[in-house]
């Protein structure tokens, strides 16, 4: 009997390691774009930004989700860097646009300072150039539209790099209405928003529909004339009552419009017990006086999370339901790393770790073609058609 038993686990190992030599080996032909990657307030956020030689944190940074060397590791060669401007800053006019410009500028300044490792991209086609000569790119998206003041705004953002913007984050602001606010100030798309929505399709910078309230996307799938991107959003059906994810007709919404959902890998969005059990896991973390961005708060987060059993399987889950809602073409990957603390499954934890998510599609049947899709042709795709 143990011979029986010795022999099938065997089996199962080497089953296993042909199917991460098989994930290694598109991963070598295929760049993974992620267009949610919170870097640059990560920076702000522990407070590195502005030391000296702080831009070499994007080549080596143990204590966040993202650097050079994890990104080779992981096979991330389009790293779209979060603009992200805290709703805070929504209350003092000329504050969003004066953060977004230096938070622009901190990518540009890894970009100036690391030529060799990095690269802007201003154009879709730039992130496979770059793949071709091992440079990982950086295009940028904005997250939260507020510093999109004028009209004006939404060209000079656009020249200085940014391709997508979430239109609002946390709270309504003047475009429109936030998932997480309860105010409803617009009823969805303010006016203004209508016209900003407009300008982007006309500028070629994508309309991101994450964070944004269910009557607010329905207004922008009645003005935008472009596919739409959700770059962080998960399914709702994973998480009953959550409008922070998508709806399955919105899901069939988006699609329609030959857009993407970009699926996050955050207990916050994975599921309603995967939310529950990273809660528990965190009140322990706290009641034992460890904090999060420690080595032992860390360590103690992992192997809490790792007894909940909430893993790639779960961000799979997601992937698998899309594609039955509307096929293979509307799905993409939008981590959120740097932008979720520790709230990341065990094996899904940094940019090291997408060949784990390509092998578990693997083992589901999807096949190379459908998953070079996920990892950038859908994304790259739609991309193209707002340029």
């Amino acid at each position: 009997m143990f011979r029986k038993l010795l022999y099938f686990f065997s089996l199962l190992l080497l089953a296993s390691c042909s199917i991460s030599k098989r994930a290694n080996r598109i991963l070598a032909d295929t760049p993974i774009v992620d267009t949610h990657i919170d870097f640059p307030w990560h920076l702000v956020e522990h407070n590195k930004w502005h030391q000296p030689g702080y831009t070499a944190y994007a080549v080596k940074n143990p204590d966040g989700d993202f650097d050079f060397e994890r990104a080779k590791k992981g096979g991330l060669y389009g790293a779209f860097m979060s603009i992200y401007i805290p709703a805070r800053y929504q209350k003092e006019l000329g504050r969003s646009k004066q953060v977004a410009d230096s938070l622009i500028d901190v990518v540009n300044a890894v970009v100036r300072d690391y030529p060799d490792k990095f690269a802007l991209a201003l154009h879709a086609d730039d992130v496979l150039r770059n793949f071709k000569k091992g440079i990982v790119s950086l295009p940028m998206g904005m997250e939260n539209g507020s510093p999109i003041e004028s009209p004006a705004d939404v060209a000079y953002f656009h020249k200085r790099g940014i391709r997508y913007i979430t239109l609002t984050h946390s709270r309504d602001n003047q475009i429109c209405d936030s998932s997480y606010d309860t105010l409803h100030t617009h009823g969805g798309l303010s006016d203004y928003g209508r016209t900003v929505v407009r300008e982007m399709n006309r500028a070629g910078i994508m309309v991101d529909v994450s964070h944004l309230s269910d009557d607010a996307i329905w207004d922008v799938l009645q003005v935008a004339k472009k596919p739409l991107i959700a770059t962080h959003s998960a399914c709702r059906y994973f998480t009953p009552g959550m409008e922070r994810n998508l709806s399955d007709t919105l899901i069939k919404a988006i699609a329609k419009t030959n857009g993407v959902i970009q699926v996050p890998f955050s207990h916050y969005f994975l599921s309603s017990r995967a939310r529950e059990v990273f809660q528990l896991a965190e009140k322990a973390m706290k009641d034992l006086g460890l904090k999060e961005n420690t080595p032992e708060g860390r360590a103690f987060m992992r192997t809490e999370l790792t007894r909940t059993h909430i893993t790639v399987r779960d961000v799979a889950d997601h992937i698998d339901h899309i594609r039955n809602l509307v096929g293979i073409d509307h799905i993409g990957l939008g981590s959120d790393f740097d932008g979720v603390g520790l709230a990341l499954p065990p094996d899904l934890s940094d940019v090291s770790t997408y060949p784990v998510l390509v092998s578990e599609l693997l083992r589901r049947g999807y096949s190379e073609s459908d998953i070079r899709k996920i990892c950038f042709g859908n994304v790259i795709r739609v991309w193209k058609a707002n340029e």
